[in-house]
């Protein structure tokens, strides 16, 4: 936040009322629990005044409902730090054109630049390319192969395979034996193939006769849908459906309510909090879903590159891990009865009350 000069009382005052009007540090005091009053904030001037610097996120399904909450992360951590944003890339999973994105956001001197790796090999170039140019470069949501070569500077996001690792001990505590079908939008990609190798992984450590089957789906939420539909029909014994992404966790959860699979004793789960997704855990369609808060993926990151930007690289970057959280018919409520930014159901910047124990 840029330095600002002395004002009378009056001003001050004014000065904070816009302030308080910000989407920008509404979000962000929500997000430090109130740690700040909205005086100190407009008071503190923590930083010197610097250039307006601008971060281009890079996205591999640009208009994925997963990250509408991680856009309004993006939006209100660079409202609150004085920065701009450009969110770019591919609608389909398109290798190519995110290549070509990373490519042009250094052609067009980006002060900073995240992407998701969901390829173990195709950013190494380009994003090597933007360290020579001085620009750093994060990883959100996906990350590179562990022991990879890849030089990104910190990853922000879930740790992946161990996520899915849980979740498949979650199936085999809920299935003793039988056909399981593991549904994952785009096989290979580095932001959901670590869950189903994981999750495959604790399956089979269970000792339990589940056979398990893998389907790709497709990277929209239609395709998805049909492909999981189709599958079902010619596979009316399996004992379980679940999936590795957001669109195939919906489009499991509609099939299970479509056919009655509950009823039938076959159990459904996934990943992410759309809003359909949740409704049907509440209804009792689905077991379970994985929150993996989409939101900080683009707020932390945000953060990240500006404490390094303003510190002139002194203050190195960290990997951050956003957490994994199981969201059951027993918990779901809250994610019904609120409506935020957050969790992208909202676009109106606010304070979400919080009631009752804390429960970690």
């Amino acid at each position: 936040m840029a330095d600002k000069p002395e004002r009378d009382g009056e001003d001050v005052q004014e000065m904070r009322r816009g302030l308080l009007q910000g989407a920008g540090l509404g979000a962000a005091l929500a997000l430090l629990g109130g740690a700040i009053t909205p005086a100190q904030a407009a008071e503190g001037a923590p930083f010197p005044n610097h250039k307006r610097w601008k971060i281009v996120f890079v996205n591999h399904v640009t208009t994925n409902p997963f990250f509408v909450p991680t856009q309004y992360g993006i939006q209100d951590s660079t409202a609150l730090l004085g920065m701009d944003y450009q969110w770019t890339g591919s609608a389909n999973a398109d290798i190519g054109e995110m290549v070509n994105a990373v490519n042009a956001a250094v052609a067009g001197k980006a002060d900073a630049i995240a992407v998701p790796i969901v390829d173990p090999k195709a950013f190494e170039k380009p994003i090597q390319a933007a360290l020579d140019a001085g620009i750093p470069v994060f990883a959100y949501n996906a990350d590179a192969p562990q022991g990879s070569s890849n030089p990104r500077l910190a990853y922000i996001g879930q740790d992946l395979y161990l996520s899915g690792y849980q979740m498949g001990e979650r199936i085999a505590s809920l299935i003793d034996s039988g056909l399981v079908a593991l549904f994952i939008a785009t096989p290979g990609q580095l932001n959901i193939q670590p869950r189903l190798d994981g999750a495959a992984a604790a399956i089979k450590k269970s000792g339990k006769k589940i056979d398990v089957q893998t389907i790709a789906t497709g990277a929209t939420v239609n395709e998805e849908l049909s492909k999981i539909k189709s599958f079902y029909l010619g596979h009316q014994d399996l004992k379980g459906m679940f999936a590795v992404d957001a669109g195939s966790t919906q489009g499991v959860a509609e099939v299970m309510k479509e056919n009655s699979l509950p009823a039938k004793g076959v159990h459904g789960g996934g990943f992410d909090l759309l809003p359909r997704t949740v409704q049907l855990i509440h209804d009792g369609f689905l077991d379970f879903t994985i929150d993996q808060q989409p939101y900080v993926q683009g707020f932390y990151t945000v953060v990240e590159a500006f404490v390094f930007l303003a510190s002139g690289g002194l203050v190195g970057p960290a990997n951050i891990n956003s957490g994994l959280k199981f969201v059951t018919k027993g918990s779901v409520d809250p994610y019904l009865t609120t409506s935020t930014r957050y969790e992208g159901k909202s676009t109106k910047p606010q304070i979400v009350p919080r009631t009752g124990a804390i429960k970690g």
